[in-house]
């Protein structure tokens, strides 16, 4: 069984004037929801035990620092991708799109993460998750929020409807 891993940014700093939204980073509770995702990431009874994955994070500053604090040198990550294709902030991302930029990095040999942007990783869930966990039904994606899908060993991932096998919220 392999597994995806879909996890939105953590808090980022408030917009200040003169700072473009790409450059924004993490808060300081947003520092904080990355130390104990890093927790369960380097747990392998916890979020551990789904990697290691592929990553694809997209490029904006806040996400690439959640990413550095919480996932990067563990066991959990193997490898890892930046991307500008899923930032939404200059365009916009669907979820379809995410998808398929999951697709392009796939390996089919390893587990997958994804660290994104509200609203794309919460339609991400809407529309691979057999049943969406509680925590989204409200259209809202818990800052830090990872949900793990199960995903089948032999095929790369793709449009189809995977269970959710386990979630961590940071807060």
């Amino acid at each position: 069984m392999r597994y995806l891993t879909v996890v939105r940014h953590a808090k980022a700093s408030p917009a200040t004037p003169g700072t473009p939204d790409f450059d924004r980073g993490l808060a300081k509770r947003g520092r904080e929801q990355c130390a104990r995702l890093r927790k369960w990431a380097d747990d392998p009874d916890e979020l551990g035990r789904f990697g290691p994955t592929t990553a694809l994070v997209s490029a904006a500053a806040r996400t690439k620092e959640t990413f550095r604090r919480a996932f990067d040198g563990t066991a959990f990550v193997e490898r890892h991708e930046y991307s500008e294709l899923i930032y939404n902030g200059r365009h916009e991302v669907t979820a379809e799109d995410l998808l398929i930029n999951l697709a392009a990095i796939d390996p089919v040999t390893t587990s997958l993460l994804v660290v994104g942007h509200n609203p794309t990783v919460h339609e991400l869930m809407l529309i691979l998750a057999n049943e969406l966990p509680a925590a989204l039904r409200e259209y809202h994606y818990p800052l830090g929020g990872a949900f793990v899908l199960a995903l089948p060993d032999d095929r790369q991932v793709g449009l189809a409807r995977y269970d959710v096998v386990a979630s961590y919220i940071p807060d």
